[in-house]
């Protein structure tokens, strides 16, 4: 896992070309022939209005008739690869501060894949402490040692650096570091036995607020990809990657500013996420 894999995020740009229409105005009449229509073309002008009236009529009438049959809502409820929720509740267990306890299903994987996207999308990773719970909880056993080694190098002291931040992973005075990551929807690949494949596709937020930051807050789009496999209790992370996108365009509104996105990362809490 690369440092690309765990930051970073894309720009788009939209263009388009307009075309003008322009109507030219309509051929003068002459001026020298008859100043008024024979009454004869009056009537046959309200004689034609009046065919198509009543055909129009006849028409919403036959539309109205009881023979037609009407389309019955279909009671057949979404498939598992429905964007629909599943209206299961949350877990309520944690092991390490990540939820835990998830159904043996498709459901449960999918839950369990974007409440790890979670963590392993949040600023304690870039704690050895923190970083080490973290994947201790969601690791699977023979898989803990190669995760652990791979985020250990990933968030290397000389990454904090460049960032800004301590060796520990805090901000300066002054700053609040913002590293969050928000699941949009989840996506089973592949599911047999005891094993897993989810992509979750997630919006993260990534920088340093304060004046003097030189990384600030910015926002990308991601999809996670891990693989999973069940313990006899749980799903657990086997293997895990990270790319680029789908990226929507982004919108015409004010950024914030820097206080304000400390403010908010401070007052908002996160979420247990049940697909």
């Amino acid at each position: 896992m690369s440092n690309d894999d765990q930051y970073g995020g894309g720009h788009g740009e939209v263009g388009g070309t307009g075309q003008t229409r322009t109507r030219l105005p309509d051929s003068p009449s002459d001026p020298y022939g008859p100043t008024r229509r024979p009454p004869r073309t009056a009537r046959s002008l309200v004689t034609v209005v009046g065919v198509v009236v009543l055909l129009i009529a006849a028409i919403a009438f036959a539309n109205q008739s009881p023979d037609t049959p009407a389309t019955e809502a279909s009671d057949t409820p979404p498939t598992a690869s429905s964007t629909a929720p599943t209206g299961t509740t949350p877990v309520t267990e944690k092991n390490g501060g990540v939820p835990s306890g998830f159904a043996q299903d498709q459901q449960g994987a999918q839950s369990a894949a974007a409440n790890y996207a979670v963590a392993l999308g949040s600023d304690g990773m870039f704690n050895s402490a923190r970083r080490r719970a973290i994947v201790d909880a969601i690791a699977e056993e023979g898989s803990r040692t190669k995760l652990q080694s791979g985020f250990d190098a990933d968030y290397s002291a000389g990454l904090l650096a460049q960032i800004g931040l301590t060796k520990d992973g805090l901000a300066p005075a002054g700053s609040t570091f913002v590293n969050r990551t928000v699941p949009a929807g989840t996506k089973v690949k592949n599911f047999a036995g005891g094993s897993a494949s989810v992509d979750v596709w997630c919006i993260g937020m990534f920088g340093l607020t304060g004046e003097k930051s030189t990384r600030p807050v910015t926002n990308g789009w991601f999809t996670i990809s891990m693989t999973l496999k069940w313990n006899g209790s749980d799903w657990k992370v086997v293997d895990t990657s990270q790319k680029d996108g789908p990226t929507p365009v982004s919108g015409d509104i004010p950024v914030s500013t820097s206080d304000e996105i400390g403010s908010a990362v401070t007052e908002f809490g996160g979420f247990t996420y049940a697909r």
